[in-house]
């Protein structure tokens, strides 16, 4: 992994996508504290990332909604 100032990854972005596309992580930085602002990753890695699951909880709860439920708007608003 490379730590690049801004300026610097501006001044050489051409070798910046050759370091990532043969799949080496960039990490541009900023000011004198060099605090990380961005990575610059290969695509097949970005691609690997698994999505998050929504439904956490799947299998450990369950929700009922009985028929008769219902809801003005008004109570909706001031839940």
């Amino acid at each position: 992994m490379t730590e690049l100032p801004i300026a610097e990854a501006k001044a050489h972005f051409s070798d910046v996508l050759r370091q990532v596309e043969s799949g080496e992580e960039v990490i541009v930085t900023r000011g004198l504290k060099k605090e990380a602002v961005a990575a610059i990753i290969p695509m097949k890695t970005y691609r690997a990332k698994k999505e998050r699951k929504l439904g956490t909880l799947e299998g450990r709860m369950r929700v009922v909604f009985h028929d008769d439920w219902a809801m003005t708007d008004e109570e909706l608003l001031a839940s």
